[in-house]
């Protein structure tokens, strides 16, 4: 029977801290996706046991378990799929935990019988049990696990971004028609998108409480992540994949990884995307070799085609001030997001015209969740697959912008031919990127490191000698993103 969340109540959790602390109690429904719903020819009956599978068994994948069971009390994990077989592990001890520390869901299946599959191929056998999918691994493999499971008519959550280069974005754009053709349902975990207080702002935005969008300010300045040491033997590319987050074939750097979150918030407020960025970006406090590739800060100044900036940026810096919110400024008005405090809408004259106090609404990452379980059951359709694409792409873009310091159109990017991440992957090849007999990554220098797109050079070079030369200059370029 499905779980009626309205008359549930306990502490709200965050994915990433579930273990510490009980499931969290969801009140009400919302309407998260941003795209008009249509009915659907796949329809599950509340006694119809939903079979659930996990790729990505971390911290991230462990939560988004236990959101979908609490979501659903007729879903049955039945497997579980890492890379790793020590993260399958982990998760089952922490599901056995948080279980434990709360009564809001239960295992139809017992942990012990749940099907254990580890390696880079594990997806697929995981992926052939399921009707529901959760989709949590490294974001470079992103584009190749939403590729089976929907082209295997399966249900998914999966984490953002989508991609970290620009031929997984393509590759994920061709699969949102396939995804409404089969009538699946696809959400993505650009929460905000879920979050009430986001909702409620963005629906007052939208009905013109701050008139005309000039511009914005987005950003996710913190301290920086975990990072794990170099064990002995460990081969360089169970080393990345440990630490994917600092390289871009898993990660694609934290403006991707990361920054995506209030990117998409502004894209949203748009409801379109931008056409070109130029932007500033290094690497000056975390120099270390142990933090891969990525930069430390990145500043990018997005245009959008009417005209209207936002100014985006994102910074891992400790001992530097942290802020991570949206602030959206309009003709009349300007709106104020911070992820950790309350939203606000404030006219010109310091009016508060609008004030949202979050203590007592639901949690994001859950109700993503229910939505998806709610749509499964009732014949709807939620597929967050294009917008979740672009505003991925909206990120790439930036990245490309910070490390070469060139202005690069939207357009250029989605159609440039760049491929970080391979398809294909076992323990015995070599990563994409290895570092020189120094222990050092190469790292992109603005100025020095250049993007290149066959579009971009048909605009620019109209005449055969001038092209011919571009490309001799070109094969002398030692840096590439």
């Amino acid at each position: 029977m499905h779980i009626n969340m309205e008359n549930k109540s306990s502490q709200i959790i965050g994915r990433r801290n579930f273990i510490k602390s009980s499931s969290t109690l969801i009140a009400g429904s919302l309407v998260a996706c941003s795209l008009p719903t249509e009915k659907s020819a796949f329809v599950a009956p509340n006694d119809k046991i939903l079979k659930l599978a996990l790729i990505g068994c971390g911290k991230r994948g462990t939560g988004a378990v236990v959101n979908a069971l609490v979501a659903d009390t007729s879903v049955e994990l039945v497997a579980l799929a890492d890379v790793f077989e020590d993260h399958i592990t982990d998760c089952i001890e922490n599901l056995k935990l948080t279980q434990e520390n709360t009564s809001e869901f239960n295992f139809i299946r017992p942990l012990e019988d749940i099907a254990k599959f580890s390696g880079f191929e594990a997806y697929k056998k995981a992926i052939d049990l399921a009707d529901v999918v959760i989709l949590a691994t490294p974001p470079g493999f992103r584009p190749y696990h939403l590729e089976y499971a929907i082209t295997n008519g399966k249900h998914v959550f999966c984490e953002k971004p989508l991609a970290v280069d620009p031929t997984g974005i393509r590759k994920v754009l061709e699969l949102v028609p396939i995804a409404e053709e089969k009538n699946l349902n696809i959400v993505v975990g650009l929460q905000r998108r879920y979050e009430i207080k986001y909702h409620e702002i963005m629906k007052r935005i939208h009905n013109g409480e701050i008139g005309e969008i000039l511009s914005g300010q987005v950003c996710w300045d913190s301290e920086g992540v975990w990072v794990k040491d170099r064990l002995t033997n460990q081969s360089e590319l169970e080393y990345q994949m440990n630490n994917w987050y600092y390289f871009n074939w898993l990660c694609g750097d934290h403006i991707v990884e990361q920054h995506v979150h209030n990117i998409d918030v502004f894209n949203w407020a748009k409801q379109s995307f931008p056409v070109s960025a130029k932007g500033i970006g290094g690497r000056q406090a975390r120099t270390d070799n142990k933090y891969g590739e990525i930069y430390d800060h990145h500043y990018v100044e997005y245009t959008y085609e009417d005209g209207s900036i936002l100014n985006s940026r994102c910074s891992h810096l400790k001992g530097s001030d942290t802020k991570v919110g949206e602030t959206i400024i309009g003709t009349k008005g300007r709106a104020d997001i911070s992820y950790f405090k309350n939203g606000t809408i404030t006219d010109y004259s310091g009016n508060k015209l609008y004030r949202h106090r979050e203590k007592n609404d639901p949690n994001p990452y859950q109700l993503e969740h229910n939505e998806l379980f709610k749509s499964i059951r009732s014949g709807d359709t939620i597929n967050d697959l294009d917008y979740a694409a672009k505003s991925t792409l909206t990120a790439i873009l930036g990245r490309y912008a910070t490390y070469s310091g060139q202005v690069i159109k939207f357009e250029d990017a989605l159609n440039y031919q760049h491929a970080l991440a391979p398809e294909i992957i076992s323990w015995e090849n070599n990563p994409p990127i290895s570092p020189n007999d120094n222990g050092d990554y190469p790292i992109a220098i603005p100025g020095i490191t250049k993007f290149y797109s066959d579009t971009w050079m048909d605009e620019q070079i109209a005449d055969k000698p001038l092209l011919e030369k571009a490309l001799k200059k070109l094969d002398l370029i030692e840096k590439k993103f």
